[in-house]
C-alpha cells in the first residue's frame, strides 16, 4: 500500500511539473486617448449616440473583444468633443463599429458623423469620418485568449486612425465651428477667424483606410483637463483633397 501511495504522489508531482498551473488571464486596460487635445465646438451642448446594431455574426466577434469599437469611440467622443457655451447643439453619432471575419481575415470599420446646428437653426453643418482595418485572423486552433488579443489589437488600430481622421474631417468641413485659440470668447458661427492662432503642421501622413495627407498631431501632447479647454494646437482646415 505504501508503494502504491508513493507511486500516486510521484505521478501527481510529475503531471504538475509537466503541465503546471494555467497562466493567469490577460487583463486589457480600456484604450486611453486622454493625452489628445479636446476639440472645442461653438455650441452649448454635445450629444453622443450609438446607432450601430451588429448582426449576429458581428455581435459574436465583438462580444469577445475586451474593448468593443463602439465603446471606445463613444468614450473618445465624450472626452474630446467639448462645448464652449455658444447657443447651438452638436450631435455625434456612431454609424458603424463593426468587426467581421472575411475568409482568413478579420475586418473592422468605424464610421461616425458629427452634425452641428445653431440655436436659431439658420446655421448648420455636418461631417463624417470613416476608417477600416484588416488583419489576419487567428488560426482555426486558436484559443479564446488568442482571439481576445487579435480583436483588442483591431480596435486599437481602428481608434488610432479614427482619432486622426475625425479631427481632420472636423477641421476640414466644420472649421467655423471649432474654437482654436486659448481663452477665445464664444462667437457667432460664421464670424471672422481672427482669434484662431494655430501653427501650421510640419508633417503629413496617409491614414490606413482614410484620406491621404491628413494632418498629424505633433509636439507635446495636451492631457485632457490640463491647460485651457478650446486650445486645438493644429492647423486650420486643410484644402480639399480629391477622393
Amino acid at each position: 500500500m505504501t508503494l502504491l501511495r508513493l507511486a500516486c504522489v510521484g505521478l501527481a508531482l510529475g503531471l504538475a511539473a509537466c503541465g503546471g498551473s494555467p497562466p493567469p488571464p490577460v487583463v486589457y486596460k480600456p484604450l486611453d486617448y486622454s493625452y489628445l487635445p479636446p476639440i472645442t465646438l461653438r455650441v452649448a451642448s454635445v450629444n453622443v449616440t450609438n446607432n450601430y446594431v451588429p448582426d449576429p455574426a458581428a455581435a459574436t466577434l465583438i462580444g469577445q473583444d475586451p474593448e468593443p469599437p463602439a465603446t471606445a469611440l463613444l468614450d473618445v467622443a465624450t472626452r474630446r468633443l467639448v462645448a464652449n457655451g455658444t447657443p447651438g447643439t452638436a450631435n455625434f453619432t456612431v454609424e458603424n463599429a463593426s468587426i467581421a471575419q472575411v475568409g482568413g481575415n478579420i475586418v473592422g470599420t468605424l464610421t461616425a458623423r458629427l452634425d452641428v446646428k445653431s440655436a436659431d437653426g439658420r446655421k448648420n453643418g455636418f461631417t463624417e469620418a470613416s476608417v477600416s482595418h484588416s488583419q489576419t485572423a487567428p488560426d482555426s486552433d486558436a484559443t479564446p485568449a488568442d482571439w481576445q488579443a487579435a480583436l483588442y489589437g483591431m480596435t486599437k488600430q481602428l481608434m488610432d486612425s479614427m482619432n486622426v481622421q475625425l479631427q481632420y474631417q472636423i477641421q476640414r468641413n466644420l472649421g467655423d465651428w471649432v474654437v482654436y485659440a486659448p481663452n477665445a470668447a464664444a462667437a457667432p458661427v460664421g464670424a471672422g477667424t481672427g482669434a484662431i492662432k494655430a501653427a501650421p503642421l510640419p508633417s503629413t501622413a496617409v491614414i490606413p483606410g482614410g484620406v491621404p495627407n491628413a494632418p498629424v498631431l505633433t509636439g507635446a501632447p495636451l492631457p485632457l483637463g490640463s491647460g485651457t479647454l478650446g486650445t486645438l494646437p493644429v492647423a486650420p482646415p486643410a484644402p480639399a483633397v480629391s477622393q
